[in-house]
């Protein structure tokens, strides 16, 4: 039997002296159980953001990238990217040739990224998701057209329904002297007409999408791309993709997945659930540190007991083992019975939505995401236990000292 175990559970459930000994002990628990579910809660509404943006970002964002080292385009016309088109692993192969331009619709102007695409690009099931106005076509039967980030046709105020007024493009010519006379001769000028509006983020918001061909015309590039855009079969595992086209392509190319394309969005909400998960752990340590007082009191309490234990033979590692099996039995009770909660807040929240988004994201979705990740509940589970273990071991050195404060007035 396990002598130190068996005498802190029943200290834990016996009647004590004093009634404000178990008011404490409640209150620390309490504490903890409260600490532990505010702090799971919040990583799992995290999680859910999390997918959610990503989700947002990945619409518009290939699986794999091919981009130049160096420099901003490289030609595409060689045998492997060639052979690539016809990869049975690869659902869409996307040619882009994208460039900042200067745009003008009426009387107004603004600059935004011409993004000129194969397309291979049309066959992202999700583009029709973020389509606010219209419809994602890029040609139709009177010849190119074009789909504008919500951002710019706001500023431009397009009418994606008048059939008359087009979107002018003007891009600067390459290689040729400055033309102090007229500077207009020192751009191509095209139109296009705007069949659409799309609404994804403040990042892909402020572009337009046009065919590849009206792109080469505009920005003078007959053969290069800036980037090669790869989406793959369902089943098709990306990083081992990703491997198999670094070795393939050279070390000419950079090849970026999902999460290097979106570093800077991944690094925030990462940052983001860290730094809350550190202000909540000091918030739950004042909660754990509760239990000092809790059995500090219970130490005085039990004087008597651990003179008699004393005089028995029990030493002082076994006293002191008594009452950190006692401190770690009241703080990890309260962790437990707040994981029990976190767990019952996210099945309540993702089923039912409890608590709703402002007016202004209903358009997005109507309630908090939350997402379920089981080592966050390993991870509150592991610091609860730490600093429970530290408080508690605090407290049972005290226990020790009383056992020197009896025996010297024995």
């Amino acid at each position: 039997m396990n002598t130190p175990l068996y005498i802190a559970k029943r200290y834990l459930f016996a009647k004590k002296s004093t009634n404000a000994i178990n008011l404490i002990s409640g209150i620390s628990m309490v504490g903890v159980m409260v600490g532990s579910a505010a702090l799971i809660i919040i990583l799992s509404i995290f999680n859910g953001l999390e997918v959610t943006i990503l989700n947002m970002f990945n619409t518009m964002t290939p699986e794999l990238a091919i981009l130049p080292a160096k420099g901003k385009t490289f030609n595409p016309d060689t045998r492997y990217f060639n052979d690539l088109k016809n990869n049975t692993k690869v659902y869409s192969y996307t040619e882009v040739l994208q460039e900042n331009a200067l745009l003008k619709y009426n009387n107004k102007q603004a600059v935004g990224m011409v993004k000129g695409v194969s397309y291979d690009y049309l066959k992202n099931p999700k583009l029709d998701s973020t389509i606010r106005e219209g419809r994602f076509v890029l040609n139709n039967k009177s010849g190119y057209s074009a789909v504008i980030g919500s951002a710019l046709q706001s500023y431009l105020t397009v009418n994606t329904v008048d059939p008359f007024t087009e979107l002018e493009i003007f891009s600067p010519k390459k290689n040729i002297a400055v033309n102090n006379i007229n500077p207009a001769d020192d751009f191509v000028n095209k139109s296009i007409r705007v069949s659409g509006v799309f609404e994804v983020q403040q990042e892909f918001d402020n572009g337009i999408v046009v065919p590849l061909d009206f792109a080469r015309e505009l920005l003078g590039e007959e053969k290069n791309v800036s980037s090669i855009e790869i989406n793959l079969q369902p089943n098709v595992n990306v990083d081992d993709f990703k491997k198999e086209l670094e070795e393939h392509a050279g070390p000419g190319y950079s090849i970026k997945n999902r999460m290097e394309q979106n570093k800077s969005i991944y690094h925030l909400l990462n940052t983001e659930k860290w730094a809350v998960y550190i202000i909540l752990t000091f918030i739950l340590i004042i909660a754990i540190f509760n239990i000092i007082g809790s059995l500090t009191m219970l130490v005085i309490d039990k004087v008597k007991d651990i003179a008699i234990l004393s005089s028995l033979g029990a030493s002082k590692k076994l006293i002191k083992r008594i009452f950190l099996l006692e401190g770690m039995m009241i703080t990890m009770s309260g962790c437990v019975l707040g994981l029990i909660i976190g767990l019952i807040f996210y099945f309540l929240q993702h089923n039912y939505g409890l608590i709703k988004m402002g007016e202004e994201n209903k358009t997005v979705i109507s309630s908090y995401p939350i997402g379920l990740k089981w080592k966050d509940f390993i991870l509150v589970f592991v610091t609860v236990g730490i600093f429970s273990f530290l408080a508690s071991a605090l407290s049972s050195k005290f226990s020790v000292k009383k056992i020197d404060q009896i025996n010297q007035a024995l």
